[in-house]
């Protein structure tokens, strides 16, 4: 196995939820697992596209399909699938900035609709979360470097329950506070020093949010996670869920 590519028993886990396979509606897939271990190469190297490896086929052919499937949704479909075997009991909520490198903001239709803004880091991307107990990721989101987290906290927590909800004090707010006990979950959240009467909070489960850093720490060893070179925002979110269906099958 050479570095970068998916072992025996990766492979296996993913193999059956991928497209292609007879059976399949429409063409059938050619040699997936070279196709997958051509995109992990990329995924993990933050190299472009024009260095793939000769053995893993033209890259071109290699990027359009990458980007039928990121706009088809393959990738996300996997990861969910994966993601059945949660542990729902604490749910994490967290964001993390990821610098565009300059390439992301080139071509046809610059930046406009694609989750790129301004912050302090310059042209950036933020990478909302949801967790479960172990700090494997569940759900993502993509908003613009500058949008405030608490913006897509109700849009990870949908259709989820659980005994607690972890998040930092960014997060505080009565409305969100709110839309966890309607899900009947308790709130671990510190408050803001804004508030004339902080809301205390149960600090031993606090310190299980620290699963959820560990988890971006992870997430970021992919440098095309680390590092946003897609300027289309379906394709960054294709790399995002191909790096956190890795962290599920280790």
């Amino acid at each position: 196995m050479k570095r970068y590519e998916l072992s025996e028993v990766q492979w296996r886990r993913i193999a059956a939820l991928l497209p292609g396979k007879a059976g399949d509606p429409g063409r059938t897939g050619s040699d997936n697992r070279l196709f997958v271990n051509g995109v992990l190469w990329v995924l993990r190297s933050g190299a472009h596209w024009h260095d793939l490896p000769e053995r893993y086929g033209k890259w071109k052919t290699l990027h359009k399909r990458f980007s039928r499937w990121s706009k088809a949704k393959v990738w996300e479909r996997v990861f969910d699938d994966l993601t059945k075997d949660r542990d729902n009991q604490y749910l994490m909520l967290d964001s993390t900035l990821v610098r565009a490198h300059q390439q992301a903001a080139t071509g046809k239709g610059g930046t406009k609709n694609q989750t790129l803004g301004r912050s302090r880091g310059g042209l950036t991307t933020k990478i909302h979360m949801l967790a479960d107990s172990f700090g494997r990721p569940l759900r993502f989101l993509l908003a613009a470097g500058q949008s405030h987290d608490i913006l897509a906290a109700p849009m990870l927590l949908q259709g989820y329950t659980a005994e607690a909800v972890l998040a930092d004090r960014a997060y505080d707010s009565n409305a969100l506070r709110s839309l966890i006990a309607e899900i009947g979950a308790k709130v671990v959240i510190p408050s803001t020093r804004s508030r004339s009467q902080p809301i205390p909070h149960d600090p031993l489960i606090y310190r299980c949010r620290n699963h959820i850093e560990r988890c971006f720490n992870k997430l970021k060893h992919f440098r095309r996670f680390a590092t946003r070179y897609d300027r289309r925002a379906i394709h960054f979110l294709g790399f995002i869920h191909i790096a956190a269906t890795m962290i599920w099958i280790r």
